[in-house]
């Protein structure tokens, strides 16, 4: 399975969130279950944490699924002409 990149907006994300903008889960409550089953990994350490900070960079893996944290682009601005 491809992995999945996910830009951040700001400094963080949380893990929980993290799982849900991925499509991993479908909701918030549904990550926050796979979390606490032990489910998930960051960084190839389980996390037990359901709002773990995850930063740019860090790598969560959830079975055969994997996200990247990435830092978004800075938006260019636009050029008048």
């Amino acid at each position: 399975m491809p992995d999945i990149s996910i830009p951040l907006r700001g400094d963080y994300i949380t893990l929980d969130n993290l799982l849900k903008v991925a499509g991993i889960a479908h909701s918030g409550g549904a990550a926050k279950l796979m979390v606490a089953d032990g489910l998930v990994q960051v960084d190839g350490a389980v996390e037990l944490r359901k709002t773990a900070k995850i930063r740019a960079g860090q790598q969560v893996q959830v079975g055969d699924e994997r996200i990247l944290v990435t830092t978004a682009l800075p938006e260019l601005p636009e050029q008048g002409g």
